[in-house]
């Protein structure tokens, strides 16, 4: 297999914040503070707000309603700016749906990256995102930073990474997320660990399990090239089990603060966008006590 080539540092130069001015969003300033201070980026904070005048809307209160939104959207530019404070961020605050606007917004701005938080789902479906970040995880063509409903409250080192799990099945669309994961273990000096899962075996199937551990941990191995060592000494990790919890379990092991993911085309039904079955990025992102990125294959 093919090494990676890590001469070429990622660009991040326009980077996408989307927010609902919720706690969960909140929680994903200082991962989008600190990226755009390491890649030298740009940050757009994008809030959407439903429409403030709509057909049961009396036309004598248009103004007041009108003028009223003014001044709140005041308000949320002042929130914004000092959220990132010492990095001038552009605010667009836009009327509609989300996705709409965030689409305008990716291709206006050139985004490179989206960061969002999301505070999930309760109840029936407690292991579903918010449809907000459902929607943008299934849709959006360029790479995805998820602060999903697990990931503390408070970013640990200031949105710094320390430990990164890199997941792959060696899928082409799985491998186009180890630049991210190198180039970020490479800008936070950080552990990076790359992982990969085997299945258990079916009924009647040999494992072979010395000899798969083998093989794999060598085709981990050549993904990486040798000066990457010069600044990291990455893990090489085979594993057995379900694929989605068995990428949790390393991380809370490793105590891991990110996770890198590569995913397919959307297809099929919510959170089914993903390089291996049974919803492995949406499970994983759901479930995760940390940021996770994912990469469009």
């Amino acid at each position: 297999m093919k090494m990676l080539d890590v001469s070429a540092r990622i660009q991040l130069k326009n980077i996408l914040f989307a927010t609902d001015f919720s706690p969960a969003s909140n929680a994903a300033v200082p991962y989008a503070a600190e990226l755009a201070k390491r890649y030298g980026a740009k940050i757009h904070a994008l809030h959407v707000r439903p429409p403030v005048v709509n057909p049961m809307t009396p036309l004598r209160s248009w103004r007041a309603v009108q003028w009223a939104a003014k001044i709140e959207a005041e308000q949320q530019t002042r929130e914004l700016v000092k959220s990132f404070a010492g990095i001038q961020p552009e605010i667009l605050i836009e009327e509609g749906d989300l996705w709409s606007n965030l689409a305008r917004a990716i291709q206006e701005k050139k985004i490179d990256l989206i960061v969002i938080g999301t505070r999930g789902r309760s109840g029936a479906g407690k292991f579903l995102l918010g449809s907000s970040a459902e929607e943008v995880l299934r849709q959006a063509p360029c790479p995805v930073l998820t602060v999903g409903p697990h990931s503390p409250a408070k970013a640990p080192q200031g949105g710094e990474f320390t430990r990164i799990v890199f997941a792959t099945d060696f899928s082409p669309e799985s491998l186009a997320a180890l630049p991210y994961a190198v180039s970020l273990a490479q800008e936070c000096q950080a552990y990076l660990t790359l992982l990969h899962v085997v299945a258990e075996p079916k009924r009647g199937e040999l494992a072979h399990v010395p000899e798969l551990t083998r093989s794999f941990t060598e085709l981990l191995r050549n993904l990486v090239p040798p000066e990457a060592e010069l600044w990291c000494v990455p893990e090489y990790l085979i594993e057995r089990g379900e694929v989605a919890e068995t990428i949790l379990n390393v991380t809370a092991q490793s105590k891991a603060d990110l996770i890198v993911l590569g995913v397919r085309q959307p297809s099929g039904f919510p959170g089914a966008a993903t390089h291996l079955p049974i919803a492995i990025a949406h499970k994983v992102v759901s479930h995760a006590t940390c940021p996770v990125l994912t990469v469009r294959g």
